[in-house]
């Protein structure tokens, strides 16, 4: 064997001697926090953040390169006010990611920090039936609605940019709160259990740049509180008729009656997120090509 090949063995086994079982299990770690931080990244507008920061960094490069003393001590100014304007950027994205893992069935089995009590209804039958009824209802009639169901997020900042109500949720209430030309019908409705929290709510618009153009003002504010809370939105068109639904920052449009009931009458004891919306939406999608086919 060549000596350089010797070489090289001997400096690899001198290496891997040095290696402790907890080294591998942090390599493992850290690789796994990178994956999932930059699959983050590349999901939010921190992909456009993060290019411009390697631009920074390439030019900081020839800064010391070339020795540039002056503009050298200018970016590392900059780089530590750098750090805090990104934490208050991304705040938004922050927030969510911090309140995704709090919500982690995962953690939640290991630290149950509500005591390991189960969940009891959130909602009765009669407050589901209201709901499907009025929904299509109102998009029957071509009346735009948007009705927002509080799952395990409090929704308060949001309920106190309406009008307060306090009202038990019926068909008839939903339907005449969106007539045309009342004084509560624009904005949101906030439900949480069985009772109407508040109407004529103000919800923030998506900034996602992948929604359709053709969706208006109503659906983005239905997709924009899904991407900030953990509710489930449920949206009638004014254009179309159609009975849409938003939860987790994914709108599922154009579902039929007894797939919204079906939806409310799970999350009634159990918690529902867009990764179960997603399996639906495929088998929903699979089991029409295969009718079309038939």
């Amino acid at each position: 064997m060549p000596a350089i090949g010797k070489w090289f063995i001997e400096q690899f086994t001198l290496l891997t001697m040095d290696i402790k079982i907890t080294d591998y299990i942090e390599i493992v770690l850290l690789a796994v926090l990178i994956y999932y931080v930059l699959v983050w990244i590349q999901r939010t507008k921190a992909w456009s953040l993060l290019k411009g920061v390697a631009i920074i960094l390439v030019f900081y490069l020839i800064v010391v390169v070339c020795e540039f003393d002056t503009i050298e001590m200018m970016l590392k100014q900059f780089a530590n006010a750098g750090l805090v304007a990104v934490m208050i950027i991304f705040q938004p994205e922050l927030r969510r990611v911090l309140e995704t893992l709090g919500e982690n069935d995962f953690l939640k089995k290991w630290f149950p920090l509500d005591g390991g009590k189960e969940q009891g209804e959130r909602f009765s039958n009669e407050t589901v039936d209201a709901i499907v009824d009025a929904a299509f209802e109102l998009g029957q009639n071509k009346t735009g609605a948007l009705i927002v169901i509080e799952q395990n997020l409090t929704l308060d900042d949001f309920v106190k940019t309406g009008i307060a109500m306090d009202a038990i949720v019926s068909m008839p209430l939903l339907i005449q709160i969106f007539e045309h030309n009342t004084p509560l019908h624009d904005g949101a409705v906030i439900i949480r259990g069985d009772r109407i929290l508040a109407a004529t709510c103000y919800l923030p618009l998506s900034k996602n740049n992948q929604i359709s153009k053709a969706l208006g003002t109503r659906h983005r504010a239905g997709i924009g509180i899904s991407e900030v809370t953990d509710s489930i939105t449920i949206i009638a068109s004014e254009e179309t008729g159609s009975v849409s639904l938003a939860v987790g920052g994914q709108l599922f449009a154009d579902i039929d009656r007894s797939s919204l009931q079906s939806k409310l009458n799970f999350i009634r004891k159990k918690s529902i997120d867009v990764k179960r919306f997603r399996l639906w939406k495929k088998g929903k999608e699979k089991r029409n090509e295969k009718n079309t086919d038939q």
